[in-house]
């Protein structure tokens, strides 16, 4: 069984008991989420495809964790003119763990 999920303007494909990285959502860990945006979702012989979502379908999901990734450097440069500036950008995510996918009735 998996879904498809759609936020903060990405898509996930998810599974129970996986654990990703989204974008930034504003929770503290140990709190529950519950996805509502389900673009597809999938059982061993069936299949529910959205438009543009699946009505009746869910994901709850566990925050483990608030953080902010890797360093990105930004460098820009032109030549002959001394242009140069840096800047450094850390994108912020939130950790969590899919918890159940409940599907709609068929």
């Amino acid at each position: 069984m998996y879904a498809i999920l759609e936020t903060g303007g990405f898509q996930f494909k998810v599974t129970k008991g996986e654990v990703l990285r989204i974008p930034k959502v504003n929770s503290q860990p140990k709190e529950e989420l519950v996805f509502d945006q389900i673009l597809l979702a999938a059982d061993k012989d069936k299949t529910w495809i959205g438009k543009p979502y699946v009505k009746g379908a869910k994901v709850t999901a566990q925050v483990l964790a608030n953080g902010k990734g890797p360093k990105v450097i930004v460098f820009k440069f032109k030549r002959r003119v001394k242009y140069r500036r840096k800047r450094g950008h850390r994108q912020e995510f939130t950790e969590i763990k899919i918890n159940d996918i409940k599907l709609p009735k068929a």
